[in-house]
């Protein structure tokens, strides 16, 4: 069973909910990563998302957009996370997802992505820019081979829309919490509730997750109580920022992400 699959099932027949940090790879360096995500885990992450670097990230606030910037500039490339995240694999079996954008795909080769992603220890792909009208011969082939491509539901989406997105979702479905790009905000829509109760009535089985903007403990749980997990990335990835010269930064990020979790 994919490992993405595993927890979700693992996390319902204990009655919780998943938390899923997201990093943006080789920021501030791959080792770094690397390091961040043996702490996560250990301190209680569930599943963790992982961003490949990229120059144009749509999807992404100023936070994650700087992050990836410096990440690319310290010469991070899919193949070194490939690498990375194969040598994780002999340490840990949680559940990875890569974040990533198809331009970089399209770069690489589908067909040699989905294999290499498959053979370093990926369980997933998010795409924000590949819309399921979209995804055709891509995701026919990632289902065959293993792959999880988590879709995309938002406040915007009819309810005619996530149907045929839950009708088409594997793994979980990754609610928008909100319009816009990623980024820590102080307030949430007082609707999301509402919003994150249809998508879990149209997802059906499937796992609903929701993120963007959300930044704090309180935050994570009372959306944690709409859905079946919450996933923060810019207030992470601006604590890792912010601990760079700490004297264990490590444990800096690792305090946040459990208090986030707690």
């Amino acid at each position: 069973m994919n490992r993405i699959d595993s927890k979700f099932k693992e996390l319902r027949a204990a009655g919780k909910k998943a938390f899923m940090p997201f990093l943006t790879a080789g920021y501030p360096s791959l080792p770094m990563t690397g390091k961040l995500i043996l702490e996560f885990e250990k301190r209680g992450a569930d599943v963790i998302e992982l961003g490949i670097p990229f120059s144009d990230p749509i999807a992404d606030g100023p936070v994650i957009q700087q992050s990836s910037y410096e990440a690319i500039k310290n010469g991070t490339t899919l193949k070194k996370v490939f690498g990375l995240v194969r040598r994780l694999r002999e340490e840990t079996q949680i559940p990875l997802a890569a974040m990533t954008y198809f331009n970089l795909i399209l770069n690489y080769g589908p067909t040699r992505f989905i294999k290499d992603a498959l053979a370093a220890g990926f369980d997933g792909v998010i795409i924000p820019d590949l819309p399921p009208e979209e995804e055709g011969e891509f995701s026919k082939e990632a289902r065959k081979k293993g792959l999880k491509v988590i879709l995309f539901m938002a406040p915007t989406t009819s309810r005619e829309r996530a149907g045929f997105i839950a009708r088409r979702a594997e793994g979980f479905i990754y609610f928008v919490s909100l319009t816009g790009v990623t980024g820590a905000r102080r307030e949430l829509p007082r609707e999301l509730g509402f919003q994150l109760r249809a998508a879990k009535k149209a997802a059906g089985d499937i796992a609903v997750c929701a993120g963007f903007g959300v930044s704090t403990p309180q935050q994570v749980k009372a959306i944690s109580a709409f859905c079946d997990g919450v996933i923060v990335g810019s207030a992470i990835v601006k604590k890792i920022s912010e601990s760079i010269d700490a004297s264990d930064p490590v444990k800096a990020v690792g305090d946040f992400m459990a208090r986030l979790k707690g």
